[in-house]
């Protein structure tokens, strides 16, 4: 009896231990249709009906929840507690940019090819180098030119 459990139990951890090298290697060979293994990523993209506003053109097939989506709107986050107002009020037509491209990082799955990874404790992967269309670029110009950010950094240092 005591084999057999130690037989059973040795083939969980095989599982297990497969399950994690797929899930960190899938990165590598899928591109498309693919969650990051991030903080408010699901773990395989699928339908959400109720994804709010800027994030509902993801709601065929997404990696982020309804709740997540309706997050990324808000003015102070549980997303990552960040405030889009930290350096005064920022304009609706600048927010508008910030906020879809929370949308995109959320919900989008379709960034395999700009899937990292990274070692940190509240994500195993990012994207870096997105491209950005030309007019999209100087239409985020254009209407945040009024707004400000107090940071030279967005990627750390935020201690609210």
């Amino acid at each position: 009896m005591a084999h057999l459990m130690t037989v059973q139990l040795l083939l969980l951890v095989m599982w297990m231990a497969e399950c994690a090298q797929s899930r960190a290697t899938r990165a590598r060979t899928e591109l498309l249709n693919v969650c990051m293994d991030a903080k408010h990523h699901k773990e395989k993209p699928g339908p959400e009906d109720n994804l709010h506003d800027q994030c509902s053109p993801w709601k065929t097939n997404s990696c982020c929840s309804t709740n997540t989506s309706q997050e990324a709107h808000k003015d102070i986050s549980y997303l990552y507690r960040f405030n889009w107002n930290h350096c005064g009020t920022m304009t609706s037509e600048c927010k508008r940019h910030f906020i879809q491209d929370t949308c995109l990082y959320e919900c989008s799955p379709n960034l395999g090819p700009w899937i990292q990874q990274v070692d940190q404790s509240w994500r195993k992967e990012r994207i870096l180098d997105v491209p950005l269309c030309k007019e999209d670029c100087q239409q985020w110009w254009e209407d945040c030119q009024s707004s400000f950010t107090c940071k030279s950094n967005w990627h750390k240092g935020w201690n609210w």
